[in-house]
């Protein structure tokens, strides 16, 4: 099959036997119909529709040379820097048909993330892993599954490492194995798309010791499994789904997060990629944190340019769109924007051939832009306010407007010029409420792909200060010890790239080279 259409998703996850799927108390059996969570399953089927839309198609199809056929992008493995830049590419633009997160992409890096470190394993010796992995990737990529990615655990006591948690199960782990699979228990936080998914590709949350390699594990498992549970959390404003309109809501293309809890649950060998091996966790981690941060300079960007849009429009039914002051804090807006989307960008462009077949992003790139992504969608989202007034805020409900008793008060006080209904200005309101302040561009932006504090670590790690310093010193005529390389940037090589380095030299010397 290689390419599924939107409505074939649907169809596939309509019926659901195993898995125990909870919204607001009350277990839900059909994702596709409940109206919290229909919204959600809208945006994660448009990554489907985008590979048949003529305006998306050529981003969203690329051959696969793993099944020999064309494959949705969000099922491939990246094979060169301008496949890291398309998938930032198609996140822009699919974010302007949903306006919310299409919840497809952490599967995404997920795939890519095992691709690479099994990989690294076999050229250090571990073959079976990539083995297993190389299976499970045609079978994605012949069925067009719909892959939810869970990395972030529950995490108990922060200070605390896995094997020291009071709550054993606080982090993923193995509790039992078997010669046909492992028996895991725990409770993944957070997961993006996860009820509206096929497939759970579940990955460590940390680097590890020899005394959590319990905690060391990575596999993939059908969301429909005897033993997992999804409690889905809640957002802001999302109760006005259960009420009908279609207005206030946006109820068409919305975005979920769920807690889901490992009950017991075994998982056959064959899924099994990471077992024990600690060894592996600080690059798999890495590896991962990279290309998540760099995707967010394709949504983050998309969505701001539905933000940017709504602002402009919101401008123009008041009669400012002129005005000097708007004017630039619309250029503000993308600015901010386009800032954020250069970032993801360069990243792709600047990619690291791993190991051969293997590209990642540039770390450091990806995350200065996740950095950036944690600042400016706040920034915008309050030029944004700025314009709009406060009636972003304070708006009547879509229902004020259909009640024949005030609609036309408020068609007479909420208009502003002409060829401008009060309708339209309620409308456009609640798309920049629903957007601008919603969790994916807020919340999302901060703690998505790591909080702040994380890009910041990985700043201290990969930047060369010593070599810096040394420069410095040399042009202030100090002693100094600089020594000049072909190299531009003062960047120290990551986890990654030492491991890679490592595998390099093993398969050299395997190989009787020198």
């Amino acid at each position: 099959m290689g390419i599924r259409t939107g409505q074939e998703y649907l169809d596939s996850i309509k019926v659901r036997n195993k898995v125990e799927i909870y919204v607001m108390g009350k277990e839900v059996k059909d994702v596709t119909t409940n109206p919290f969570l229909k919204p959600s399953v809208l945006a994660f089927k448009a990554t489907f529709d985008s590979a048949w839309d003529e305006d998306t198609k050529d981003l969203a199809r690329v051959w696969s040379p793993f099944i020999n056929e064309e494959v949705n992008r969000f099922n491939h493995i990246h094979r060169s820097p301008e496949d890291l830049a398309a998938k930032v590419k198609l996140l822009r633009k699919i974010s302007h048909k949903v306006g919310a997160c299409f919840q497809r992409c952490v599967g995404y890096d997920a795939l890519n993330t095992l691709y690479i470190i099994t990989e690294l394993m076999a050229q250090h010796g571990k073959t079976e892993p990539k083995e297993k992995f190389i299976e499970y990737l045609k079978t994605v990529q012949k069925k067009d599954l719909a892959l939810a990615g869970a990395m972030t655990d529950a995490k108990g006591v922060r200070t605390l490492k896995p094997h020291e948690q009071p709550n054993k199960n606080a982090y993923v782990r193995i509790t039992e194995v078997t010669k046909d699979g492992i028996y895991v228990s725990g409770a993944k936080a957070n997961i993006t798309g996860v009820a509206a998914s096929e497939e759970i590709v579940v990955l460590p949350t940390r680097a590890m010791g020899p005394e959590d390699q319990d905690y060391a594990v990575a596999f993939s498992i059908p969301t429909d499994t005897e033993g997992i549970k999804i409690i889905v959390g809640r957002q802001l404003n999302d109760a006005r789904r259960l009420e009908g309109g279609e207005i206030d809501a946006l109820p068409y293309f919305y975005n979920h997060e769920g807690l889901v809890i490992f009950d017991n649950v075994f998982v056959p060998m064959e899924r099994v990629f990471l077992m024990k091996d600690w060894q592996y966790t600080s690059q798999l981690v890495e590896i991962f944190s990279a290309y998540h941060r760099q995707g967010y300079g394709g949504c983050k960007a998309g969505l701001g340019d539905v933000i940017i849009g709504a602002t402009y429009n919101l401008a123009k039914q008041i009669g400012v769109e002129k005005a000097p002051h708007v004017q630039d804090k619309i250029n503000e807006e993308i600015f901010l924007t386009e800032t954020m989307y250069a970032a993801g960008i360069a990243a792709s462009l600047n990619g690291i051939e791993v190991c051969p077949g293997c590209w990642w992003v540039n770390p450091m790139q990806a995350n200065v832009t996740k950095h950036l992504v944690t600042r400016f969608p706040s920034q915008i989202a309050q030029l944004a306010i700025d314009i709009a007034g406060g009636i972003l805020g304070t708006a009547p409900s879509e229902w004020d407007l259909k009640n024949p008793k005030i609609k036309e008060l408020l068609a007479k006080y909420l208009q502003g010029v002409d060829g401008y209904t009060a309708e339209d200005r309620i409308r456009m309101v609640r798309l920049l409420e629903n957007v601008a302040l919603g969790v994916a561009f807020q919340i999302e932006s901060v703690h998505g792909a790591g909080s702040p504090a994380a890009q910041r670590i990985m700043f201290s790690r990969l930047y060369n200060l010593s070599y810096a310093e040394e420069v410095a010193k040399r042009l202030a005529g100090m002693k100094s010890n600089v020594k000049f390389t072909k190299k531009v940037e003062p960047w120290k090589e990551s986890e990654t790239e030492k491991l890679a380095k490592e595998a390099e030299k093993n398969t050299v010397t395997a190989s009787g080279g020198k």
